[in-house]
């Protein structure tokens, strides 16, 4: 008679408060409770840096295996986690991603038009990695299992018709990131202030985005208008965009806070 492995998720879980990552965590589970039992590599699908900091303090536990995190090259913001029993060793592990360029008239195109794109096709948002925009083509990097189903089947972004290749992961390249710069003064570096000041919202519909949970800083959701925000830290809301706190200069003479704002179009 063969005994399964039942992990007690719910007590690995117990720290875990964002409602909205409960099942994104449960399934890192399902993946852990496989290599524990089976003695196979696992992967999850693709994460942000919130999500996969989550599943590092769930995966930490556990003594009996290892992980890695890979997202096509180093800088890469969003990356599967490859989960494997702790005597394996990771470069004999095959990588489960493949990457894509795409060329043709493509440089009135935007990162939304190349997801929404590949979305349009029925894929998952977390099959998924970074959309690389370069200025000649465009690199994407995808899980393994919807690979060439994307080759054969993306034949246009937006209105313009596209050539989709493979390239090796080798040749992923950091794509070029248009941005704004804006110096400006608020009164604190509390959230509200920032979203209203980075977005030009009133203090009121900033408050209402971060309490309706549309707000992000380091992709975690934050509800709290008084959070504090860091030098460095990305802020993002739905709809409106995202930015990085770049500078904290000083206090004006007037007692307000001096800082550059790094607006992401």
């Amino acid at each position: 008679m063969v005994i399964l492995l039942r992990l007690d998720k719910e007590r690995y879980m117990e720290h875990i408060r964002d409602k909205d990552q409960i099942m994104n965590m449960r399934r890192v589970l399902d993946k852990i409770e496989i290599v524990l039992e089976k003695h196979i590599i696992q992967s999850t699908d693709f994460m942000d840096p919130y999500e996969r900091k989550l599943a590092r303090s769930i995966l930490n536990q556990f003594t009996e295996i290892s992980y890695r995190e890979s997202g096509g090259f180093k800088e890469a913001e969003r990356k599967i986690i490859l989960i494997y029993p702790d005597y394996y060793q990771y470069d004999d592990i095959s990588i489960p991603i493949s990457s894509l360029v795409v060329e043709g008239y493509i440089d009135r195109l935007s990162h939304r038009d190349f997801l929404g794109g590949i979305l349009s096709l029925g894929i998952n948002r977390e099959k998924i990695g970074d959309i690389l925009i370069h200025e000649s083509c465009v690199q994407i990097i995808v899980k393994n299992e919807i690979f060439e189903f994307v080759l054969i089947n993306l034949k246009r972004v937006g209105k313009e018709r596209v050539d989709v290749k493979q390239i090796p992961l080798e040749d992923l390249e950091l794509g070029k990131i248009d941005y704004k710069d804006i110096w400006t003064t608020i009164p604190s570096l509390r959230l509200d202030a920032l979203i209203s000041s980075g977005l030009n919202l009133s203090r009121n519909e900033s408050q209402r985005l971060i309490e309706s949970r549309k707000v992000k800083v380091n992709w975690e959701p934050i509800e709290r208008v008084f959070k504090d925000v860091k030098e460095g830290d990305m802020i993002s809301a739905k709809g409106y965009g995202r930015f990085i706190l770049d500078i904290i200069e000083g206090i004006s003479r007037k007692g307000r806070i001096k800082v550059k704002l790094r607006l992401l179009k």
